[in-house]
């Protein structure tokens, strides 16, 4: 007797259809799982005997083999656990096979047959609609991201046993169908209700003085540009930059979709979520990471934290604490929005669409510059030297905004000055952006960030001696063709901040400005 159901894993960022082809021989009782499987696959035969014997089915007593297809792909996981018990009891006889045609089925098995939610969803169903499928058996558990695939009946189980009503055929599958019918729509006021709640890290509004660097932020937020702040400590660096997300617009629905579907697959989505991840990640890793964590690792690759900020921030904070072979692997994802990890027998490619965010002190001791009162700096000049030499030249040039948060010298009166608040900023983020598409017209095919040389250039309209000042920079300061390319985006945004259509002598000057390390030696 023999039995096909289709499942799905994982690869990546991607999901990739998997048949599980299940043959029930005579001879002595045994089930073998063959195709590359890992320990929790290989463990799934347990959990798929007790499973069945506390859901009222017999576990047959006969010779079992279980492959599954492509036989040349690792697989791992549990996402097989309920396709190897439905390709048992159809195998075995105990339910019918004609169900399962164009249905592909994903779950693990507890031990008293109750079908647990797995991680990856949402790429497992992307595929299976690229294929063809047209119903998808799973957990209740993973219904509420999976409704946002359309075109596909859903089918959403709890308990293993009930797929014993297949039995009676008049009663079908319509009481586990999930119905599309109450959906929220994406956008629509429940979603935009994040969009006015306070970030969590605080609000601009409570940021005394450093309007510079607020100015900053709203530049960098407008047009997702990678941003660096460095001073003595305690200025706020860390502070202003935890209080980025706050001025970022909701993802898109496409973008939200991207951001889903990665946190799916890396198994962090939150439990009780609500479905699409609608605001921009925030990542901020420790000091102590790896190459491999950052930007992802594994005999299957799995995102790191660099995929995991796509679409949002990625955060380093006190950028010369990370070890420089770390801090390397992040030219590559900055320059691409990609990265590429090699395997032997296949390259996994992971979005990587960041804004990269950063602060650093000037020194070990953090005052070399800065001294005042009793602070002194105790550093010598070999281990400033060393200290800064663990940030490589070409990483900062792909630094956009660069930037000094000098201690201020006097507690404003905000009664008197009133900072703008996140709101305030995020208002103008959004508007930055819409004059932006709206200016652009069908020329955006492309994402100004992501131009670069003569399509660039071609791009943007700049008045001639916005032009020569660029060029005066360019000799006058030594600056890299990249570097270049990047003040003229910035000019861009900036113009972009005042809905102008042409880029202006003085948004050249204040991109310059804002490359505060090309003119000094770091």
């Amino acid at each position: 007797m023999f039995s096909i159901i289709h499942s799905a894993s994982v690869y990546g960022v991607d999901g990739k259809s998997i048949s599980v082809e299940v043959d029930i021989s005579s001879g002595l009782p045994q089930i073998s799982i063959v195709g590359l499987p890992d320990p929790a696959v290989r463990e799934s035969v347990e959990r798929v005997r007790a499973a069945l014997k506390n859901s009222g089915f017999t576990f047959p007593l006969e010779r079992i083999t279980v492959n599954l297809a492509p036989a040349d792909l690792r697989k791992e996981g549990t996402a097989f656990d309920l396709a190897i018990a439905a390709g048992i009891l159809t195998a075995s006889g105990q339910i019918s096979a004609a169900p399962f045609e164009k249905t592909l089925l994903i779950g693990e098995l507890s031990l008293n047959g109750k079908v647990r939610p797995v991680p990856g969803v949402l790429a497992m169903l992307e595929q299976a609609k690229r294929n063809g499928f047209e119903r998808i058996l799973l957990p209740s558990g993973n219904v509420k991201e999976a409704v946002w695939i359309s075109d596909m009946e859903l089918y959403a189980l709890n308990h293993l046993n009930e797929l014993d009503l297949l039995k009676r055929k008049q009663e079908g599958w319509d009481h586990i169908r999930v119905p599309r019918d109450n959906l929220i729509a994406f956008g629509s006021a429940t979603t935009q209700f994040a969009l006015d709640a306070k970030n969590e890290n605080g609000d601009f509004g409570d940021v005394i003085g450093q309007h510079q660097a607020k100015r900053a932020m709203l530049i960098a937020a407008a047009g997702k540009h990678n941003i660096l702040l460095t001073g003595p400590p305690g200025t706020g660096k860390t502070m202003m930059i935890r209080r980025l997300p706050g001025i970022l617009p909701l993802l898109t629905e496409q973008e939200a979709l991207e951001v889903t579907k990665i946190y799916s697959v890396a198994g962090k989505l939150l439990e009780g979520s609500e479905g699409l991840i609608t605001q921009a990640p925030f990542r901020a890793p420790h000091h102590t990471i790896s190459a491999g964590g950052l930007i992802g690792g594994g005999a299957i690759p799995k995102p790191g934290e660099v995929t995991l900020a796509h679409r949002g921030i990625l955060f380093l904070d006190e950028l010369p604490e990370f070890p420089r072979q770390v801090l390397e692997v992040l030219r590559q994802p900055l320059e691409d929005r990609i990265v590429t990890i090699s395997r032997a027998k296949a390259v996994f490619q992971f979005p990587a669409h960041i804004m990269l965010a950063a602060s650093l002190n000037p020194c070990p001791c953090g005052y070399f510059g800065h001294e005042y009162g009793d602070k002194r700096c105790t550093c010598g000049a070999a281990m400033i030297s060393r200290y800064r030499s663990k940030i490589s030249g070409p990483l900062l040039d792909r630094i956009d905004l660069q930037l000094e948060v000098p201690r201020p010298i006097a507690l404003e009166n905000q009664s008197a000055s009133p900072s703008l608040t996140s709101y305030q900023m995020r208002q103008m983020v959004i508007h930055a952006r819409a004059f932006r598409l709206s200016r652009m017209g069908n020329k955006a095919i492309s994402p100004l960030t992501e131009l670069t040389g003569a399509a660039l250039r071609q791009s943007i309209d700049i008045m001639p001696d916005a032009i020569s000042l660029l060029d005066h920079a360019f000799d006058a300061l030594g600056i890299s063709m990249r570097a270049y390319d990047r003040i003229l985006k910035l000019a861009r945004t900036i113009a972009d901040l005042e809905a102008r259509d042409l880029v202006q002598a003085e948004h050249i000057a204040e991109a310059i400005q804002f490359r505060g390390l090309d003119k000094t030696v770091f």
